[in-house]
């Protein structure tokens, strides 16, 4: 899997950390403001848009009444604490990254998040150190599954797209990757487990959790 690999670059929600649950929570508690009960198929309508993308995309279809600038606002407010305190590394994570580290490959984070709570969840778990770039979706023209988010991290770590790997946890993320010419591992995740069968037939890898490329790359 790392045979040429001069960077790996990492989504960051249900990707490189487990912090999918939350949001579904903070979508009901949000939208029960404006009178108005989560569909069933946001998720999906909004999957791999960048943070502005998703605001933008809610307050039209939902017509809220507030400025896209303030909804972001408002939803990082809502997250920070628990990016802050309750977000985990997915199993393993953090034994990859040094093994990467100790082998000279540069590591990137390329998300849809925002990058306040980027900036809080990578603090809280002292892995920031570790990475080249961060790249959010908002920095780029367009968000996942467009390639612009992986380019950009490819670019910031001075590597070309054909000697990254990206881990990925939903379809969106794996065709963007896939659409940068990089290689992409998916990553299991219970909140994209619907897809499971499309993610596989999509990258080149599939792992349930990085302790499953630890073992393969020792």
């Amino acid at each position: 899997m790392l045979k040429d690999i001069k960077a790996v670059l990492f989504d960051l929600d249900g990707s490189l950390v487990d912090s999918m649950w939350l949001w579904r929570d903070i979508d009901i508690e949000y939208l029960a403001r404006f009178g108005v009960e989560l569909p069933e198929d946001l998720q999906s309508c909004i999957e791999g848009m960048s943070f502005s993308e998703t605001a933008a995309y809610i307050k039209e279809r939902f017509q809220i009444p507030v400025s896209v600038e303030d909804m972001k606002q408002d939803w990082n407010t809502m997250a920070l604490d628990k990016y802050s305190h309750e977000v985990p590394l997915k199993g393993g994570a953090e034994q990859f990254l040094n093994y990467c580290k100790e082998r000279n490959i540069k590591l990137g984070i390329a998300t849809s998040n925002s990058v306040e709570l980027v900036t809080a969840v990578l603090n809280a778990l002292k892995i920031k150190d570790y990475f080249t770039a961060v790249v959010t979706g908002c920095e780029v023209a367009k968000g996942k599954p467009a390639p612009d988010v992986y380019l950009e991290a490819a670019k910031r770590c001075d590597t070309m797209p054909e000697h990254c790997l990206v881990f990925e946890d939903i379809v969106a993320g794996i065709t963007a990757g896939k659409a940068a010419g990089m290689r992409v591992c998916a990553v299991d995740d219970i909140y994209s487990r619907h897809q499971l069968a499309q993610k596989k037939q999509l990258a080149d890898y599939f792992i349930h959790d990085y302790y499953d490329i630890f073992g393969e790359a020792k």
